[in-house]
């Protein structure tokens, strides 16, 4: 499997392109990392990857989206990004989520990519204004690659995303991209309606032979204005997700992301453990892009360090989400987060200003933590990565314990902090 990716690598992509990922994104990455632990060591905090939605406007109206896309457009504009880049950059992070809405929608997304070809982005985009002069200016600067979402097949992303004929020109744009040998690849939100029909090894293999270099399953996420619970897999089917990309990654040629578990097969929340935190449209700091809270902003006078390192509200959800479970707090305990809402006077960070009577109406659900199923890597590659660069960061073992936990979300309380030690009281621990 390792042969015949490494031969895809070298046949089937822009040289130049590969080097960029190589280095921005690859060696400057790991280091981002390294300094971040250095940092958690210090006591000091800043995390080494941010997802950044650049605009709130979209093309689609997809089922679940916590976005108000419908609203008047917000967008960060062109100075507040180079200066917020270039303040995390100087903390050495160098890989950035780009997010929407549709990503594509911002008028200067190439202008911004364009000033800073030191750092490596990935833009997660519905694919349908990927132009082939989109593309060719993507290969041109080198220093992004497209994440498309594939919701389903010509019914199903229909239905998915409220909109005609939207699979084709999904389609479309990632052929756009592989024309133009830009590293590109496809992202599934499973769900109840394509479950069955992405998950499986013919989707994967399709993949491959069309040129895609990686893709992403990850589980839909019931919140928003109109949730769609009944589009939420079951415990058991994300058991099998989860062993489906286990077996996918030791058999297929195909990198496979995962952003929810270590190389153990324990889970994990990269919000929680510090790993990513969320900017919004309208420049404020999340913990992350569904959970639209914020008592701070990137347009305060405050640097970014220096926000990141002051932020209580920030450093206790961190601490609320890893004591109260390994999993995703929002599906699992949507009441903390009210109660972490009202005890820092957190603002509703959305345009609708609803989202505070929308954890309200949310029922605690099953996220991708189990402590009765632990699926470890099969691929020595992806658990070494993991065990280095992509895991908890001693989150969870100061406060969690798994042994302990059962079925008791509905009576775990919020931790009191010690706030001289960014840490629980004795009493409360």
């Amino acid at each position: 499997m390792y042969a015949r990716l490494t031969k895809r690598l070298l046949l089937e992509t822009d040289k130049r392109l590969l080097a960029k990922l190589f280095w921005n994104a690859g060696i400057k990455g790991i280091r981002s990392v390294q300094r971040h632990k250095r940092r958690q060591k210090r006591g000091e905090f800043f995390p080494p990857f941010l997802y950044i939605s650049v605009v709130n406007s979209c093309n689609l109206r997809c089922q679940g989206c916590w976005v108000d896309v419908a609203a008047a457009q917000q967008k960060i504009d062109v100075a507040a990004m180079d200066k917020m880049l270039n303040e995390a950059k100087a903390m050495g992070n160098s890989f950035f989520g780009i997010l929407g809405g549709e990503p594509f929608m911002h008028p200067q997304l190439m202008e911004i990519l364009s000033h800073h070809t030191d750092a490596y982005f990935q833009v997660f985009t519905n694919g349908h204004f990927i132009t082939d002069d989109v593309a060719k200016e993507m290969r041109r600067l080198g220093n992004v690659t497209p994440l498309v979402s594939v919701e389903g097949n010509e019914i199903v992303s229909d239905e998915r995303r409220g909109r005609p004929e939207v699979f084709g020109k999904t389609m479309q744009g990632i052929q756009n991209c592989l024309n133009n040998k830009v590293m590109t690849g496809v992202c599934t939100s499973l769900c109840q309606t394509n479950f069955d029909d992405l998950l499986c090894e013919k989707w994967v293999d399709r993949l491959i032979e069309m040129g895609v270099f990686y893709t992403w399953f990850h589980i839909y996420r019931a919140v928003g204005p109109e949730p769609n619970p009944e589009l939420c897999l079951t415990p058991e089917q994300q058991r099998k997700a989860r062993q489906f990309v286990v077996d996918m990654r030791a058999k297929k040629p195909i990198i496979i992301i995962d952003a929810y578990y270590d190389g153990e097969g324990q889970a994990l929340c990269p919000a929680a453990t510090g790993f990513t935190h969320h900017i919004s449209p309208w420049g404020d700091i999340e913990p992350c892009p569904v959970i639209q809270m914020a008592t701070d902003s990137i347009h305060e006078d405050r640097s970014l360090k220096e926000i990141f390192n002051q932020s209580s509200f920030l450093r206790d959800f961190r601490q609320v989400a890893a004591e109260s479970t390994r999993g995703c707090i929002i599906l699992e305990r949507p009441d903390l987060l009210q109660e972490l809402a009202s005890k820092h006077d957190a603002r509703d960070t959305t345009a609708r200003k609803l989202s505070f009577a929308e954890l309200d109406a949310l029922e605690s659900r099953p996220s991708q933590y189990n402590p009765d199923v632990v699926i470890p890597e099969k691929s020595w590659a992806y658990r070494l990565a993991k065990r280095f660069w992509f895991n908890d960061y001693g989150a969870y073992t100061k406060h969690f314990r798994a042994e302990n936990w059962k079925d008791t979300r509905n009576s775990l309380p919020i931790v009191e902090l010690d706030p001289a030690k960014n840490m629980p009281s004795e009493q409360a621990s």
